[in-house]
């Protein structure tokens, strides 16, 4: 037996059918389709609002297209890794709840809660089990239904939010393909800027915090914004100095999908052409832990075996990390 590589061999995807468009937006708080697509880069984004659904209906919806495109029975999944910052509820965790309804009864499950950068972690987490040669079938989630946290009074942060999900199956080859390195970071400092108020340990859910509006997700915007352009690009030409990666021999990066703005930032840093770069932000929004994995299935047909690929995130926390991933398969 030689090394085992994690291979991503599928992906699904869940996005809700309405569309949140700018000019509504434009009737909610004072701002217009001008402003938000040239500060943001967003024409719409897509909304869950049929009454009673959560993440898990479209994490069970992005995992059941996954299993089918797949050809893999729910009961061969081994470990289930949700990437979320919108549960169903604070406990259990949604990936618990995802399994239950897509039948996946022979998996153990967990949340992962990094924010924007979550599925990057969770990918990490879930490759590294792979690896192990114990674990033969991975499904790792990036899922948030940020409608439901998002206040439509706010005009600095309802612009940006979106809700989705997307799923992709890990199964372990000797093949050099799969996840082929990970650099992660984490820094407190940044809990200040980007956080919900209220709803914790900390600041548990009252009358007042309800009034107050503090179980919304609340921004310091120039301050994220700076440290999200820094810390995505330097995680970036990190893992390709490490990985000895030129920029001509990138097949793709898949950066978070915050702001145009940021993305632009990155690619320069980075030394790569617009042609390389995986965009749909313009159609969803931030979709927080969803975004990277949902541009993976759009870009889906357009990948090919071999393809060096890397991934990059930025959220709340500080979280930030990027990963260095050789694509399996042709579709």
């Amino acid at each position: 037996m030689g090394k085992i590589y994690a291979a991503i061999t599928g992906i699904g995807a869940f996005l809700p059918e309405y569309r949140l468009t700018n000019e509504e937006i434009s009737t909610m708080v004072d701002t217009s389709d001008e402003w938000i697509m040239q500060r943001i880069g967003i024409k719409e984004r897509r909304i869950l609002k049929e009454s009673g659904k959560a993440t898990s209906d479209m994490g069970t919806a992005a995992v059941n297209e996954l299993l089918r495109k797949t050809n893999t029975s729910p009961e061969e999944i081994d470990l289930v890794i949700c990437a979320t910052i919108t549960p169903d509820r604070p406990l259990p965790a949604t990936a618990n709840i995802i399994c239950r309804k897509a039948g996946m009864h022979n998996a153990w499950s967990y949340d992962i809660n990094a924010a924007c950068s979550g599925f990057v972690f969770a990918l990490t987490t879930g490759a590294s089990f792979i690896e192990t040669g114990k674990y033969k079938k991975v499904i790792v989630i990036g899922a948030d239904m940020m409608s439901s946290i998002t206040d439509y009074t706010d005009r600095n942060t309802c612009p940006l939010f979106g809700d989705g999900a997307s799923a992709v199956l890990l199964e372990p080859t000797n093949e050099e393909l799969g996840v082929m390195d990970h650099i992660n970071y984490t820094d407190g400092k940044g809990r200040h800027y980007l956080h919900m108020k209220a709803g914790g340990s900390k600041n548990p859910a009252s009358i007042e915090t309800v009034n107050n509006r503090e179980h919304f997700v609340h921004q310091d915007g120039q301050t994220v914004f700076k440290y999200a352009v820094s810390r995505m690009a330097d995680v970036a030409v990190e893992i390709m100095d490490k990985n000895k990666i030129a920029p001509e021999e990138l097949a793709w990066l898949v950066p978070h999908q915050a702001n145009m703005r940021i993305i632009d930032a990155v690619a320069r840093r980075m030394q790569i052409n617009k042609e390389q770069v995986m965009i749909n932000i313009q159609k969803y929004g931030n979709t927080t832990a969803a975004t990277v994995p949902l541009c993976l299935y759009d870009y889906e047909k357009q990948l090919k075996k071999g393809d060096k690929i890397i991934l990059a995130a930025f959220g709340a926390g500080f979280t930030w990390g990027a990963v260095y991933l050789k694509w399996a398969y042709n579709s």
